[in-house]
């Protein structure tokens, strides 16, 4: 399993399942996230963003629309992502990253801190009343020193060990299932032997 930046061909993968999970695809540009990959298989296995907001005073670094396909949920996938984008902000010299989620104490364990709105750049407070809008109405405003980012042992160790789950599989459609009693029915073209 590793992580790497999208390419144009993951594009309407990233839509589909940025749309199935109902995450934020606000001014989508695939350039902008990075993907999970399987390397057994070159399954994709889950996605996330940084988004850059230009303003007048200088720019922000935020951290959104992350997701983690079904399959591959609780093996540390979403931490790695987490991990690569906060890296990416921290090597592009921002002194703090923010994220506007429902899910603050996922992001608390790597060291995100919960902040007041107030203390929120003017354009991220316009995204978050935007975003509990349309989006996430729980949404919280989160903030982190990217140099202080630390993984938590357990979704390391996780990751490395990381494999799809089994779906489960649809049970066979039988002549029960629509209402056919086969011991008693007799069909068009039964040729009776």
């Amino acid at each position: 399993m590793y992580v790497r930046d999208a390419r144009n061909r993951d594009e309407a993968w990233l839509l589909d399942h940025i749309e199935e999970m109902g995450l934020d695809e606000t001014a989508f540009r695939s350039r902008d996230y990075v993907i999970a990959i399987d390397e057994a298989d070159n399954e994709r296995a889950g996605f996330g963003r940084i988004r850059i907001h230009k303003t007048d005073e200088a720019e922000v670094c935020e951290l959104t629309s992350i997701g983690v396909l079904a399959a591959w949920r609780g093996q540390g996938v979403g931490a790695h992502i987490v991990e690569r984008l906060v890296r990416t902000a921290d090597d592009e010299g921002f002194d703090a990253v923010y994220s506007l989620t429902g899910e603050p104490d996922y992001l608390a364990q790597f060291g995100f801190e919960r902040i007041d709105v107030a203390q929120l750049p003017e354009r991220l407070r316009e995204r978050l009343a935007t975003k509990q809008e349309n989006i996430e109405p729980d949404a919280v405003p989160m903030r982190m020193d990217p140099s202080r980012f630390r993984m938590p042992d357990r979704l390391r160790e996780a990751f490395k060990g990381a494999a799809a789950e089994e779906a489960e599989s649809e049970p066979e459609e039988g002549p029960e299932d629509f209402g056919i009693d086969p011991e008693e029915a007799t069909y068009k073209y039964d040729t009776g032997s």
